[in-house]
């Protein structure tokens, strides 16, 4: 999977063998935001004409945008998960919080 980032949205983007064009969808939104182009300079173009249709969109209907990620993250773990990654962040000398962020960050850029 590639992807592109723009004004802080992410697109997942294919390539379609059968129409011989690149194919785009916003990831972490509930609207259903796509975009296309038969090159790549087209498929940028097509997004961010798409992120800033939807960000005029709102502002035209009086709403905010919704951002892909507010920045708080609820998980429910295993007692003995929240246990370990306690253990874990302490002898790092981090706080859980910090621990996770690092750990999150290596994971979802692997």
């Amino acid at each position: 999977m590639s992807k592109m980032i723009y004004k802080g949205y992410t697109a997942r983007v294919e390539f379609d063998e059968r129409d011989n064009i690149f194919v785009g969808h916003v990831l972490g939104i509930k609207a259903i935001v796509g975009f296309h182009g038969e090159t790549v300079v087209e498929l940028r173009q097509d997004f961010e004409a798409a992120i800033d249709f939807l960000i005029e969109d709102c502002k035209a209907r009086g709403i905010e945008p919704e951002k892909p990620a507010s920045g708080k993250l609820m998980l429910r773990v295993p007692p003995e998960v929240h246990s370990a990654a306690l253990i874990a962040a302490k002898a790092s000398g981090t706080s859980l919080n910090q621990w996770a962020i690092k750990v999150l960050d290596e994971a979802a850029h692997a």
